[in-house]
C-alpha cells in the first residue's frame, strides 16, 4: 500500500478544485439556457427563475418560428443525405483502386477545404449559384453545404474502408455480385458507425450554419432557425432575452436527441472498427 505524502495530497486537491471550476465554467451557460426560458424576467446572470410558459407562448406568436426549424431539419438532412452518400462512394473507390498520388490528394483536398472556408469563397460561390439560377433555392444551400463537407468526410469514411477486410468482398464477386452491390450489401453494413458519425458531424455542422443560408436565402419563409435567431430584438435594438433563450432551448433539443440516440444505437469514433 503506497503512503500518499503531503505534497501530493495538495497536488491532488488543487487538481479536483481545477477541474471543478473548469467545469463550473463550462456548466453555467448550459445552465442558462435551460434556466432562462422559464423565467419570467430574464436576465444574463444566472438566478433562480420565477417560473412561467409565457415565453413559449410569445415564441409561438412567430409564425416563423416553428417552419425555421422545418426548414433547418430539411437542410441538415438535405446536406446528410449527400455528404454520406457521395462520401462513402469516394473513400471505397479511394480505399480500393491504388491512383498515384492518391494519399497526397486526400490531404491537399482536406487542406485546401480548410483553408478555404465558406466565408472566403462566398463570393464565387454566390456568383456560382446566381449563374445556376439556385439563389433563394434550398438546393442551392444543400450543395453548396455539401461541397464545403465532403472533403473532411472522404477523409474521415477512407479509414472505415480501409478497415474493413479485402476477403469479404472477394468471396462476395465468387458469387457474381458487382462493386455496387459488395459496397451496399457487404461494407457498407460493416462501416455503419462511421456512417452515423460522419451523418451526425454533418448536421450538427449545418444545424448551426449560418453565413450560407443568410446569403443564398432571400424568402423569410425559407430561412433555418440559425438565421431566424437575429431577428429576436426589441424596438430599442436591445436582444429580447426571452424569446431567444426559448428559441435556443428548441434549437438545441432536436441535435441533442439526435446525437444520444446514434451514440446508443451506433457509438462515436473517428477509426475503422475491424481489423483483417
Amino acid at each position: 500500500m503506497s503512503i500518499v505524502t503531503p505534497r501530493e495530497m495538495v497536488g491532488r486537491i488543487g487538481f479536483y478544485v481545477l477541474v471543478g471550476l473548469v467545469t463550473a465554467f463550462f456548466a453555467l451557460p448550459m445552465l442558462w439556457l435551460v434556466a432562462t426560458p422559464f423565467d419570467d424576467q430574464p436576465g444574463l446572470a444566472l438566478s433562480v427563475p420565477d417560473p412561467t410558459l409565457g415565453n413559449f407562448s410569445e415564441l409561438l406568436d412567430n409564425r416563423l418560428a416553428l417552419p425555421s426549424l422545418l426548414n433547418s431539419i430539411l437542410l441538415a438532412a438535405g446536406t446528410a443525405l449527400l455528404v454520406v452518400v457521395f462520401a462513402a462512394t469516394a473513400a471505397y473507390a479511394l480505399s480500393r483502386v491504388r491512383i498515384p498520388g492518391r494519399d497526397i490528394m486526400l490531404y491537399l483536398l482536406l487542406l485546401l477545404s480548410s483553408i478555404v472556408t465558406g466565408t472566403a469563397a462566398m463570393v464565387p460561390i454566390f456568383l456560382l449559384m446566381f449563374e445556376l439560377g439556385l439563389i433563394d433555392s434550398r438546393v442551392g444551400v444543400v450543395l453548396v453545404l455539401s461541397g464545403g463537407l465532403l472533403p473532411a468526410a472522404i477523409f474521415i469514411l477512407k479509414d472505415f474502408m480501409d478497415s474493413v477486410p479485402k476477403s469479404y468482398e472477394e468471396s462476395a464477386r465468387v458469387f457474381g455480385a458487382s462493386s455496387f452491390q459488395i459496397l451496399r450489401d457487404v461494407v457498407v453494413p460493416v462501416i455503419r458507425p462511421g456512417l452515423a458519425t460522419i451523418a451526425v458531424w454533418t448536421i450538427v455542422n449545418v444545424w448551426g450554419n449560418f453565413l450560407v443560408p443568410f446569403i443564398l436565402l432571400r424568402d423569410a419563409d425559407k430561412q433555418p432557425a440559425a438565421v431566424l435567431m437575429r431577428t429576436f430584438y426589441t424596438e430599442g435594438g436591445s436582444p429580447n432575452l426571452a424569446l431567444i433563450s426559448t428559441f435556443s432551448l428548441l434549437f438545441s433539443i432536436p441535435v441533442i436527441a439526435m446525437y444520444l440516440f446514434v451514440n446508443r444505437r451506433y457509438g462515436f469514433r473517428f477509426y475503422g472498427g475491424i481489423k483483417s
